[in-house]
């Protein structure tokens, strides 16, 4: 059994600070400065350019990869780190319309932004009468039909936390004959995914959310077995060929999920999350999952009973959620300032989303309490109406 105790004591966590954002950045783990520090001192200070062969930065995508992999039920040798979550989408959405002769992508609107701007910039160079089809999350299922080539879906949504069902959609896919891309932004780390399982074919994620990887940290891709020869290549980046260093003017994808590699590894970056992904190695995805429900369930009563004036705006079912919780507030942005001003921090998402992290490696019960009661008397008192608070900042 996980000992929560235990994994909260493996993060940097302020003093006086409830930190329930980790759904868009997770605080620094605390092995994660000293390997940074080994990095740059004792590899790239004395191994210089001997580095990428004597301390292995050449394999770290893989070596990382096999390491995500069981959190997100994949196979070794599926999922390979590097690049951004933007690059890693628009190469299997690429991948998989490359495998299909049918032009529409459908996806919803509870996609992240950016997976529908890189969609869009994709079809548009592609031209040919290739579609992206928008709907609401909840008509997924009756829109895919057998004009549909690519369902593109993030599992957990951004804003609501409203979460996918997988399986069912993937297997409702396949039965019309598209092929799948899910974003596991908001799910890799929070909630147990199952994609070789779900028979998914590609996957991508970042690695700077639930998985505590630091600012910036880089991104993941997976793709199933079955296409990992096949699969075509749109960024043909020159650590993706099958033999870079022969420096060839040609391009040869490399075999498997090495074809998915474009640019050269963040190194220190990488190390990084490599010190973050140490704590889940006494982490059961099970446990985790129970913990959040729990914690959720009790933040959700405790904010319903205290402030009345805001609204869920997540899945009540525990099943149909993430492990985020959002509430709808009209003067949502300033309470959002107020309570990060009492030291509760959380975050705000357009045009009135107040959005909860609840992350079962460091939030506590006491926490959850905590947090309720500063958010009750932000509303009660009025807080919000502080100009100061209304000024909006570059990140919300």
């Amino acid at each position: 059994m996980t000992d929560f105790n235990v994994t909260r004591t493996r993060f940097h966590l302020p003093d006086g600070v409830i930190y329930l954002d980790g759904n868009s950045l997770g605080p620094l783990p605390s092995g994660a400065v000293d390997r940074a520090t080994r990095a740059m001192e004792n590899e790239w200070g004395e191994m210089l350019i001997g580095g990428w062969n004597t301390a292995g930065w050449i394999d770290l995508p893989t070596t990382l990869g096999d390491r995500i992999a069981p959190l997100i039920g994949a196979a070794p040798g599926t999922t390979l780190v590097g690049d951004t979550l933007s690059i890693r989408l628009y190469q299997a959405l690429g991948a998989a319309l490359g495998l299909t002769d049918r032009r529409v992508v459908l996806t919803d609107s509870g996609n992240f932004p950016s997976d529908l701007y890189m969609a869009r910039g994709l079809l548009k160079t592609l031209g040919q009468g290739h579609q992206l089809r928008i709907v609401d999350p909840e008509a997924v299922a009756d829109a895919l039909t057998q004009e549909v080539g690519v369902l593109m879906l993030t599992q957990v949504d951004y804003r609501t936390g409203r979460m996918h069902d997988m399986a069912a959609l993937t297997a409702q896919a396949h039965a019309m004959g598209a092929l799948t891309v899910w974003d596991l932004a908001h799910s890799a780390g929070a909630v147990p995914v199952d994609l070789a399982g779900a028979g998914a074919d590609f996957a991508v994620g970042c690695t700077y959310k639930f998985l505590n990887g630091g600012p910036g940290a880089p991104a993941f891709i997976h793709v199933s077995p079955r296409h990992a020869d096949t699969a075509p290549t749109l960024l043909n980046g020159w650590l993706g060929h099958a033999a870079p260093f022969a420096f060839e003017a040609g391009y040869r994808p490399a075999p498997g999920i090495a074809r998915m590699r474009v640019g050269t590894p963040p190194v220190i970056q990488m190390r990084v999350l490599e010190a973050a992904l140490d704590i889940w190695d006494d982490v059961d995805m099970a446990d985790l999952r129970a913990r959040s429900i729990a914690l959720s369930d009790c933040f959700i009563a405790g904010v319903e009973a205290a402030c009345p004036a805001l609204t869920l705006a997540s899945p009540r079912d525990p099943h149909q959620r993430g492990s985020q919780v959002s509430f709808r507030f009209a003067d949502g942005y300033a309470a959002m300032q107020a309570l990060i001003a009492r030291g509760v921090i959380g975050d705000f998402r357009a045009p009135d989303i107040m959005r909860f992290g609840i992350t079962p490696l460091y939030t506590t019960r006491a926490d959850i309490d905590a947090a309720v009661n500063h958010l009750a008397e932000v509303i009660a008192t009025r807080a919000y109406d502080d100009p100061a608070f209304r000024a909006r900042r570059a990140v919300t």
